[in-house]
C-alpha cells in the first residue's frame, strides 16, 4: 500500500515537472514557437491574455461616458432645484431660501412629501438635497441654514424650467394622446449624439427614498408625449389643516410629572385627567404648557402604526411657578433669562402661571414685597399676562378651561404652516384685535428653535451679556443693541471718545421703552468700566 503512494507521488511529480519545462521552452522560444512546443490548453500565439488567476480572455468593450446627474421629474430633487431659480428669478431676490420656505414652494411641483414620509419608507422629498449638495448643485450656509444654487446648479435648473414650459405650453389633448409602443416617451437632456446609440442606463438618487424604474433617471418628459412613470395623482396640501381634521392638545413638559415632589406633581395629572382633558406629556424646551392642533389620521390596513400626524403650534404657552421656584429662579437669573427665552420662542401669547398665596411666601429667602414686584414687573414692563392662583387644583382647571376654549377658538380655522425665519415675532394687525392667528409653527420647528444650549450668534450673548448687569433690563438691553450690535463696536465707539467722562457718558442720551427714557449715566457708567476694566467679565 505504501509502495503504491509513493510511485503515485513520484508520478504526478514527473508531470508537474514536465508542464513546466514545456512553458519555459514557449517563453524562451517567444511567438515563434513551434505549436508542439506550446503546452496544453495554451492560447494560440500572438494572443493577449488577462493577468489574473483564472486567464480568461479580456473581452473589448467600448468605454461609456459618464453621464451628468439629472434628478427624475417630480421628484424632490427636482423640484428643489425649480423652486430656487424661479426665486432667482424674481426682481429683487435674496438669492437664497430657507428650509421651510423652500419646502412650501418646492411642495406643488413633487409627488411626494416634504415633511411626513411614505408608508414602509423613512425617506422624504427632502433627503434628496443631501444629494444635490454632493453633486455640487446646491450650496448650504449660515444658522438658520440658507440654500442657494451652484453656478452648476443654476445652469441644470435654467435647462429643467425650459422643458417644463415647453410641456405646459403643449396642449392638454396632445400630451393625453396614445403614443406608440416604438415611441420615446421622454427626452435625456444628458444624451449626446456619440450616446444614441448605446444601452440607456439609470442614475438612481442615493439615500433619498424615491423609487424609480430603471432607465428613466434623468429624463424628462418630451412634450406631445405621455410618460407612464410619473405618477398623475397629486398629493394634498401638505402645508395647511382644514376644520375638522385636527384636534386641539395640552402638551405638558415632563419635568411638571417628573422629579422633585413627586405627589404634588401626580396631582397636576390626577386633575386634568379627573376633567377628562386629553393630554400629552413631552419635553418642551420652554415653557411648562402649550397647545398644538395634531392631524387626526386613520390607521392603514395592514400597518403596526398610524401614519406620523402633523402638529402645528397654538400661539399660546404657559410658564407656570410656584412661589418657592419663583424666589429661587430670581437669585440665580433663571427668572430674567427664561422670560427672554418665552419673548423669544415664536408664540405669540406667552402667560405666567403664578401658584402660590402671599402665605407660602411667609418663610422663603426673599421678602415677600420682593417677590410681588417681580410679578407687577412681568405683567407691565415685560406685558407677560399673569395669572394668579392658589394650588394645584386651580392650575389644572385653568388649563382645562383654556384647552376647551382653545378648541373652540379654532374649531372652524384653517391652520397655515408659517416658518419663524420669515415672520419673525411681531403680532400681525388681527391678532392685536384679538383674533386667532392661524398661521403657526410647527411643533419641531418650535422646539428645535428653544433649545437652549443652540448655536448663538455674537448679538444674542452679547444680549444675554448685558442682561446680567444689575439694572439693565431687557427693554435697556434691546435699546443698547439697536445702537451697538457687538460689543467689538462698543469698545471702538469707546476708543473714539476723548476723554474718560465722555465715555462714561456714552451710552447714558440712549433711549428706551415706549416712554423713550434715557439710560442715565450710572447706568452708562456701569456697562463702561464692565466692558473697559480689564478682568471685569471673567
Amino acid at each position: 500500500m505504501y509502495k503504491m503512494l509513493f510511485w503515485l507521488k513520484c508520478f504526478i511529480k514527473y508531470n508537474e515537472a514536465l508542464a513546466s519545462l514545456s512553458l519555459l521552452t514557449c517563453v524562451l522560444s517567444g511567438p515563434n514557437a513551434s505549436i508542439h512546443s506550446l503546452p496544453k490548453g495554451a492560447p494560440p500565439p500572438g494572443r493577449t491574455y488577462n493577468n489574473n488567476s483564472s486567464n480568461t480572455l479580456a473581452p473589448s468593450r467600448k468605454k461609456k461616458k459618464k453621464r451628468a446627474f439629472v434628478p427624475l421629474q417630480r421628484s424632490g430633487g427636482y423640484a428643489v432645484l425649480l423652486a430656487l431659480y424661479r426665486q432667482q428669478q424674481i426682481p429683487g431676490s435674496k438669492g437664497y431660501m430657507f428650509k421651510m420656505e423652500l419646502q412650501s414652494e418646492a411642495q406643488p411641483l413633487c409627488d411626494k412629501s416634504f415633511s411626513v414620509p411614505d408608508l414602509g419608507s423613512k425617506y422624504t422629498a427632502w433627503s434628496s438635497v443631501s444629494t444635490l449638495i454632493q453633486k455640487n448643485l446646491l450650496i448650504k450656509t449660515h444658522n438658520p441654514a440658507r440654500y442657494s444654487l451652484t453656478d452648476e446648479g443654476f445652469a441644470l435648473a435654467e435647462r429643467l424650467e425650459s422643458v417644463e414650459k415647453e410641456r405646459r405650453n403643449v396642449p392638454v389633448e396632445e400630451r393625453r394622446g396614445a403614443a406608440g409602443p416604438e415611441d420615446d416617451a421622454v427626452v435625456d437632456l444628458t444624451a449626446s449624439d456619440d450616446e444614441e446609440e448605446e444601452e440607456r442606463e439609470s442614475l438612481p438618487e442615493r439615500a433619498t427614498g424615491e423609487t424609480q424604474s430603471s432607465g428613466d433617471a434623468g429624463r424628462l418628459p418630451l412634450p406631445g408625449k405621455t410618460q407612464v412613470t410619473m405618477t398623475t395623482n397629486r398629493k394634498p396640501n401638505r402645508d395647511c389643516l382644514l376644520p375638522g381634521t385636527y384636534d386641539v392638545i395640552l402638551c405638558v413638559d415632563f419635568i411638571e410629572t417628573t422629579g422633585g415632589s413627586h405627589y404634588r406633581k401626580q396631582e397636576l395629572v390626577r386633575e386634568l385627567q379627573r376633567n377628562g382633558v386629553g393630554f400629552d406629556v413631552r419635553k418642551l424646551n420652554v415653557g411648562d404648557f402649550l397647545w398644538v392642533a395634531r392631524e387626526k389620521v386613520a390607521p392603514v390596513p395592514g400597518q403596526l402604526r398610524a401614519p406620523a400626524a402633523r402638529e402645528l403650534v397654538l400661539d399660546y404657552i404657559i410658564e407656570r411657578k410656584r412661589m418657592d421656584d419663583l424666589c429661587g429662579s430670581i437669585i440665580d437669573g433663571r427668572f430674567r433669562e427664561q422670560k427672554f427665552r418665552l419673548k423669544r420662542c415664536g408664540l405669540r401669547r406667552p402667560i405666567y402661571l403664578v401658584e402660590g398665596s402671599s402665605s407660602s411666601a411667609a418663610h422663603l429667602s426673599l421678602p415677600e414685597a420682593t417677590l410681588q414686584q417681580a410679578i407687577v414687573n412681568t405683567q407691565v414692563l415685560d406685558g407677560f399676562f399673569v395669572k394668579r392662583v392658589q394650588d394645584v387644583r386651580e392650575s389644572a382647571a385653568y388649563l382645562t378651561v383654556m384647552t376647551r376654549y382653545l378648541s373652540k377658538l379654532y374649531q372652524n380655522q384653517t391652520l397655515v404652516c408659517r416658518s419663524r425665519e420669515l415672520e419673525g415675532d411681531v403680532p400681525s394687525d388681527e391678532e392685536e384685535r384679538g383674533n386667532p392667528s392661524c398661521s403657526l409653527i410647527s411643533f419641531a420647528e418650535f422646539n428645535h428653535g428653544a433649545v437652549k444650549n443652540k448655536c448663538q450668534t455674537v448679538r444674542e450673548v452679547f444680549a444675554r451679556q448685558l442682561m446680567q448687569i444689575s439694572g439693565l433690563s431687557g427693554h435697556k438691553a434691546a435699546a443698547i443693541l439697536e445702537q451697538y450690535g457687538t460689543p467689538h463696536s462698543l469698545l471702538a465707539a469707546y476708543e473714539k471718545c476723548g476723554s474718560e467722562s465722555e465715555k462714561e457718558k456714552l451710552l447714558s442720551c440712549i433711549r428706551y421703552g415706549k416712554l423713550k427714557r434715557n439710560l442715565g449715566p450710572a447706568l452708562s457708567r456701569t456697562v463702561y468700566q464692565l466692558y473697559c476694566t480689564p478682568g471685569a467679565l471673567t
